[in-house]
């Protein structure tokens, strides 16, 4: 076995390790149990590798790397740049060669994880690839991470969909990505989003996306209060002295942004019980104290939503309501969501101060809180194509307005 050794960098995680190595976690695991058994990995910490394991192809006689591609579902290219040592070479029979995923030419997928960074990075690359794409920033987390939004579309009828406000939840932000990049894809070559017109939704309707609300809070699930965190000391100690965070929904602050905004707050606070801050259900010393909260309320005051989504995991189901108040038409249209998507429409109540609540209360249009994917958060990325299929076609039923 051709053991290798690298160095740990801040923000490396076994899965994302695993992934830019071409490994499964279980072997990365394996190879390094000293520190499969700490719950985040130290900078400077020095791991064995095995790279290139994955899928690999012994080449035979008499198979071309077009017709290898092709076997794979793969564009030559993709493969090539796959293999670069062997890259510019014809005759590739009797190597063994390494055979990357069939999305080789996608900007959005998940490679270990998905955080802040790998949003930073593939926004920056649809912004380039597209140039109907807008981007911008609602503000600034608590320690100061932009809040990005994307803006597709031209239309009159406005779309607002944010994701990842509960930080132990970011697989909907890379499901939010995904679905933004396959619109663009299919509008940019002039086609269809399976059966739904991407032409008629650029015309018709504008959809706003803030794809990570919580950004602080996503980091901490996914890479601990190691390597010098600045809240660590007081992070642990709201976290009862434990090392990890998955179990983590709160912001930086330990305070429940769905729990942040004014519609019945008072209540929502005393039935939650929660007196100090932790890892879920502090709803903070007043509404809208949190500035990841107050970014999101200020831009969406800004704006003339005419629906809006927030993706939560898990449950496969779809809240429609708030105290009566939701318009005649939330009912029927959270059907439609529900048929197109496969999840289950729920009429929910005893639950105030969430965002789709206060939209709802304040606005009198459609807000739903979308609950996708089952299991226990963080959602295993295993999941992650079907949920995109099932949420991707909840947002073109809406997108399409019945059409």
């Amino acid at each position: 076995m051709d053991l290798q050794w690298i160095i740990v960098q801040r923000g490396d995680t076994l899965p994302r390790i695993a992934s830019a190595h071409h490994m499964t976690k279980e072997l990365l695991a394996a190879l390094n149990p000293e520190v499969a058994s700490q719950p985040y990995l130290l900078a400077g910490q020095m791991l064995r590798i095995v790279p290139g394991t994955g899928r690999r192809y012994a080449v035979p006689p008499g198979e071309s790397v077009g017709e290898i591609a092709g076997r794979f579902g793969l564009d030559e290219e993709v493969l090539r740049q796959a293999n670069p040592e062997i890259t510019n070479i014809t005759d590739w029979v009797g190597r063994c060669i390494h055979i990357p995923a069939s999305n080789g030419k996608t900007i959005v997928k998940i490679q270990g994880e998905y955080g802040y960074r790998e949003l930073i990075r593939d926004i920056d690359k649809l912004e380039n690839q597209y140039s109907f794409i807008e981007t911008g920033s609602i503000g600034t987390s608590v320690m100061g991470k932009s809040l990005p939004y994307l803006r597709i579309g031209q239309g009159s009828r406005h779309i607002h969909v944010n994701a990842s406000v509960h930080a132990n939840e970011w697989l909907t932000t890379a499901v939010l990505m995904k679905f933004i990049e396959e619109y663009a894809e299919a509008y940019g070559a002039h086609r269809a989003w399976h059966q739904y017109q991407t032409e008629r939704w650029m015309q018709e309707t504008t959809l706003w996306a803030v794809p990570m609300v919580n950004p602080d809070g996503v980091e901490l699930v996914q890479e601990g209060v190691v390597n010098q965190h600045p809240h660590a000391q007081q992070l642990l100690a709201w976290n009862a002295d434990r090392s990890h965070f998955t179990h983590w929904k709160a912001n930086i602050r330990g305070v429940d942004l769905n729990d942040q905004f004014p519609a019945h707050w008072d209540e929502e606070a005393a039935r939650r019980g929660m007196t100090s801050p932790g890892p879920r259900d502090y709803a903070g010393t007043a509404p809208l104290t949190e500035p990841e909260a107050q970014a999101l309320a200020q831009w969406t005051r800004q704006h003339t939503f005419d629906a809006v989504v927030s993706l939560h995991s898990q449950g496969q189901e779809i809240y429609w309501n708030y105290r009566d108040l939701e318009p005649r038409e939330s009912g029927p249209l959270s059907r439609r969501l529900a048929k197109a998507s496969g999840y289950k429409a729920v009429k929910l109540g005893g639950s105030d101060a969430g965002y789709k609540d206060w939209f709802i209360q304040d606005f009198g249009r459609p807000g739903f809180t979308v609950e996708v994917g089952l299991g226990v958060n963080p959602l295993p990325v295993e999941q992650f194509d079907d949920i995109c299929i099932e949420v991707g076609m909840l947002l073109a039923e809406l997108l399409s307005n019945g059409q």
